[in-house]
């Protein structure tokens, strides 16, 4: 069988999927679709993480395609139907990375509320800003706000517990008497309630219709003054313009942003010089032992498919 992988991967598990099947493994393909279509067509499976647009000529392409590995969970660059239609089964690495994602949430929450460990330019320059930095906040007692209440956002809550926050969160696929809720400890509470509250709001939802735009220059104007805001799902969830202007009027205490509307983000005026903001190229699940849970996840499920 013909595997084609064309963004990066665990080397060793590339090396186990090359044990038993021809392998084209080039993280650069991503980058020349000519090419990519050329291998696609000898493919009887396809590995890609978040970059590769599985549609189109792509998919058209796939005439031998058995199974499209991802690496990661999102699956808005897949035409999941159109692969389903083709008799393509599409496995993403569900759970694999959630605690790189988790982490980062947490952290990026940390650095933002106490706002110190943005000072060392300054304190670097031979400046001395401990009276402009006492005012930094602690995590602990702080409400975080989960939009999406899956797998990722029921880990991320867990680490907040066990720093003390409080933990609320809104699922529109989810019911009050969910089981995620009653076995976490984690209230249910509506999005306005949620945006309204907490003193840090993470996003964990996919791209779709209902989510595209959710916040916009109005939701984040209804968000608490001072709360930080950390999108680690999809860029379309969030109106980037407006969040900068958010940011530079000091409504919000700083935000946090993994992923963006376009990918990778061009230079974007409104990013230049805004304050209390992290940009981080969509790698909040992506560690070193996420990309080998996330790598070995896919090729024994590739393994298995091929077999």
């Amino acid at each position: 069988m013909n595997i084609l992988i064309c963004e990066f991967m665990d080397e060793r598990a590339v090396a186990r999927l090359q044990a038993a099947h021809q392998v084209v493994y080039d993280p650069a393909l991503v980058d020349d679709p000519a090419r990519l279509w050329r291998e696609a067509a000898q493919a009887h499976a396809l590995v890609v993480r978040n970059r590769t647009q599985v549609r189109g000529e792509l998919l058209d392409a796939l005439q031998r395609c058995k199974v499209v590995g991802r690496l990661g969970v999102g699956l808005d660059n897949i035409d999941v139907p159109g692969c389903e239609a083709r008799g393509i089964q599409v496995m993403p690495a569900t759970g694999a990375n959630a605690l790189s994602v988790a982490e980062y949430v947490i952290t990026s929450a940390l650095v933002l509320l106490r706002g110190a460990w943005l000072s060392t330019p300054a304190v670097a320059a031979g400046s001395w800003p401990r009276a402009a930095l006492s005012g930094g906040r602690e995590l602990a007692g702080k409400t975080l706000g989960l939009v999406g209440f899956g797998s990722i956002g029921q880990l991320t809550a867990r680490l907040a517990q066990a720093l003390g926050m409080n933990v609320v969160a809104h699922d529109a696929l989810m019911g009050e008497q969910h089981p995620a809720f009653n076995g976490t400890g984690v209230r249910s509470v509506g999005l306005d309630e949620l945006v309204g509250t907490a003193d840090v709001v993470s996003l964990h939802v996919p791209l779709v219709e209902s989510t595209r735009g959710l916040f916009d220059a109005r939701r984040i104007a209804s968000m608490k003054r001072g709360a930080v805001l950390v999108n680690t799902a999809r860029g379309g969830v969030v109106d980037e313009a407006a969040l900068a202007d958010a940011l530079r009027a000091g409504h919000l205490g700083g935000a946090a942003l993994d992923v963006f509307a376009t990918e990778p983000l061009p230079a974007a005026a409104y990013f230049q010089d805004c304050p209390n903001l992290l940009l981080t190229p969509h790698i909040a699940g992506v560690s070193a032992e996420s990309n080998e849970r996330v790598s070995f996840l896919i090729a024994d499920k590739l393994l298995e498919v091929l077999s």
